[in-house]
């Protein structure tokens, strides 16, 4: 099995899909800019009486709970049922769920709701969503007893969705196969907002490749290894982030064949002791 992250980053880049997001107010800003460094075109409206009609001009649909109210859900349901109509990508990022009550109902009835294609978040959000007594620490994850990737395909074939959970190891599945992605850096967990430019990144590669997996395991690969670049590159925290964009913007296909750290296989295939 393989992904080809080097071509659906060129496809990303010829295409220029428009990536339209609801998503928290404290990294808004550098959602657009990654979305845009990489070559694709943000899109950022909120408001609930716009959000169809800025759907009907998208390739995909971004949805983040960072900074959720009850009405910033209710225009998500919107915009997502136009984003299902229309057949278009949905990816939810779970951020903060596991912290509390609101923000898991919330999400829960996203889930329920409205078709989510690609459900991304960290180890704990996505224990808690997938049953587990685990308490999200704000945005941050905390450690999680048990497999990951047993979680994460059960939760996947639950919902009927492809799954990332993100992380030193990023974790991709359908519940039919599993990617493992371990290209990034710890400095990327140093500076706010990665996580929330990843799921952006994921949105971009979802709307040119329609396997979701793929599309998924693709994203984190490039995002990864600009991450990579960029903490060799940088002073600290500041100067990491300004690299990471510069590295996205300047990322190319040989690059990405020669770092890419990514392996698949098929679920059937694991050991009955895995997941």
């Amino acid at each position: 099995m393989e992904v080809n992250a080097a071509l659906l980053l060129r496809r990303v880049r010829e295409r220029q899909p428009v990536v339209h997001h609801l998503t928290n107010w404290v990294t808004i800003y550098d959602c657009a800019n990654v979305v845009k460094v990489l070559g694709a075109s943000p899109v950022m409206a909120h408001a609930r009486e716009e959000v169809a009609d800025m759907v009907a001009l998208a390739h995909s649909l971004v949805l983040n709970l960072g900074t959720l109210t009850p009405e910033l859900v209710e225009a998500m349901k919107v915009a997502a049922r136009a984003a299902n109509a229309r057949g278009l990508p949905v990816v939810l990022d779970a951020c903060g769920v596991g912290a509390t009550p609101l923000r898991d109902q919330k999400c829960r009835e996203l889930l329920e709701e409205v078709r989510i294609d690609i459900l991304k978040g960290n180890a704990s959000e996505v224990a808690r969503l997938g049953g587990e007594a685990v308490i999200t620490r704000g945005v941050d994850a905390t450690e999680v007893a048990g497999d990951l990737a047993s979680l994460a395909i059960r939760l996947a074939r639950e919902r009927h969705l492809t799954v990332v959970v993100t992380g030193p190891e990023d974790l991709v599945t359908d519940g039919q196969v599993l990617w493992r992605v371990r290209n990034g850096d710890p400095m990327m967990a140093r500076v706010v907002g990665t996580g929330c430019m990843a799921t952006s990144v994921i949105g971009a590669f979802a709307a040119v490749e329609p396997d979701r997996p793929v599309a998924a395991a693709a994203a984190l690969v490039c995002f990864g290894i600009a991450g990579e670049c960029a903490a060799k590159g940088c002073l600290g925290p500041g100067s990491f982030k300004e690299c990471l964009f510069d590295y996205l913007y300047h990322l190319d296909g040989p690059t990405v064949e020669r770092l890419k750290k990514v392996e698949g296989c098929a679920v059937s295939t694991l050991s009955p002791t895995g997941p």
